[in-house]
């Protein structure tokens, strides 16, 4: 199985990167995976509503670029759908199943995702109703990536 994450910005925090560093390398023993980052757009307090479209715009026609027809897209959003971890696992494992073997999970910039990648996507999952810094989901995601493959190989995790 191949693992894509498509994100927008760059990680800058020395810790983030080193976390992503590891779940990458642990990510190894179970998939392929490719991170690629896509730029991000200046925002500002107070933009307008159509500010924000067209910011949501831009990033999103960076994001289509990478998307592939034949691979399964999820994105993270807010109002998506929440999952256990066993939840998740299932569905990776599903996916496999039925023949798909590239997964793509987007996680948006600091204002979500634009309406022409949220067409695309085949789930919206969500990992809470909290709002989380795009860069540190980057992190949780990879995380449970990893929990999700431990499980479907019933491997120990952290319950």
């Amino acid at each position: 199985m191949k693992i894509t994450v498509i994100t927008v910005g760059k990680l800058k925090e020395k810790y983030l990167k080193e976390a992503v560093l590891e779940y990458s390398k642990r990510l190894g023993k179970y998939c392929r995976l490719e991170i690629i980052e896509v730029a991000d757009e200046k925002t500002a307090e107070g933009m307008s509503k159509a500010e924000e479209d067209i910011i949501l715009e831009k990033e999103s026609s960076r994001i289509l670029k990478y998307i592939k027809e034949d691979s399964y897209i999820i994105t993270l959003e807010i109002n998506g759908t929440q999952l256990s971890s066993e939840q998740l696992a299932d569905k990776i494992n599903t996916i496999g199943i039925n023949g798909i073997s590239h997964i793509i999970f987007i996680i948006g910039g600091s204002i979500g995702i634009g309406e022409a990648v949220l067409k695309k996507s085949d789930y919206s999952l969500s990992f809470s109703k909290m709002t989380f810094p795009h860069q540190l989901m980057r992190v949780i995601l990879l995380e449970q990536i990893y929990r999700s493959y431990r499980i479907i190989y019933g491997e120990p995790y952290h319950k």
